[in-house]
């Protein structure tokens, strides 16, 4: 894989050609009645040390987004695209990623948000490894946006066989080449349809980096497609299903995922007592 400042340098060239300056990264952010948090998700985006494009796409908000949209408007680095009938997150990050100019794409949902320096560490990472998608670890926050300290790790590389057993990377950590995320959109709705498409990336390219930081701060919640258990255990079935695997092979596969589900949480618990009993050792 070329280094980042080649692609940098490449895409400054023919942004000139065109007479607009070309980002390194294209930030796609689905918002459906998300005007409370996106500003925060705007902030952390915006602050990152790379040029960014940032591509809201508004999936058909009745919530007052207009008034965010107006906030911002002096910033010509937001890209605002309005559906014309709900899609979805899934087809939304698609229309995100095909009107995207940037040679990476980064997901980032409207409830979320990232520390400083993500995109330049990721980006850092994947010319060390030579790879096509990077992830990191994620704090959680409450539905409320308060931090809970409990952190959920990634490993420094993800392999085909390791998200078989347990869905390591998030949305909303994920940077990848566009011309992958363009290669495996996203399908698939009434299933986890991110987790099919780091699956189908990882089976054919191998692995993905993975950088053991919270540079992620996840908001979660009990109303959105994964807020009820036994919904999200259907979904996840699902996924191995649309996979083309059989009922004994997704049955295996689900097993390890809620084994790991459980132990990933039982973790983050221990990760919050350990950095809180290092703080008050200092």
């Amino acid at each position: 894989m070329a280094g980042n400042s080649g692609y940098e340098g490449k895409g400054r060239k023919e942004a000139g050609k065109a007479g607009l300056e070309k980002p390194l990264v294209s930030v796609v952010i689905p918002v459906h009645n998300g005007a409370g948090t996106l500003p925060a998700a705007l902030d952390s985006a915006l602050a990152q040390e790379v040029s960014v494009e940032i591509l809201v796409i508004d999936d058909c908000s009745t919530d007052g987004l207009e008034a965010v949209k107006v906030k911002y408007a002096a910033d010509p680095r937001i890209l605002w695209k309005k559906n014309q009938e709900k899609l979805g997150a899934a087809k939304s990050r698609n229309k995100g990623v095909k009107e995207a100019r940037g040679n990476y794409v980064a997901f980032l949902d409207s409830d979320d948000y990232w520390a400083p320096g993500k995109l330049k560490k990721q980006l850092a990472r994947m010319e060390q490894d030579r790879c096509v998608l990077c992830s990191t670890a994620r704090e959680l926050m409450t539905p409320e946006g308060k931090l809970t300290g409990k952190i959920i790790g990634v490993k420094p590389r993800i392999t085909y066989r390791d998200l078989l057993r347990h869905n390591s990377i998030n949305c909303s950590s994920v940077l990848l080449l566009r011309r992958v995320a363009l290669e495996f959109p996203m399908e698939h709705e009434d299933s986890h349809e991110d987790y099919i498409t780091w699956l189908r990336i990882l089976k054919k390219y191998g692995f993905a980096a993975g950088i053991d930081e919270p540079l992620l701060k996840y908001r979660l919640s009990n109303s959105g497609k994964s807020g009820s258990k036994a919904k999200s255990a259907a979904m996840t079935l699902r996924v191995y299903r649309y996979l083309g695997f059989g009922w004994g092979k997704s049955l295996r596969c689900f097993v390890s995922y809620a084994l790991h589900g459980v132990g990933k949480y039982l973790l983050a618990g221990f990760r919050k007592h350990a950095k809180l009993e290092t703080e008050q050792g200092r």
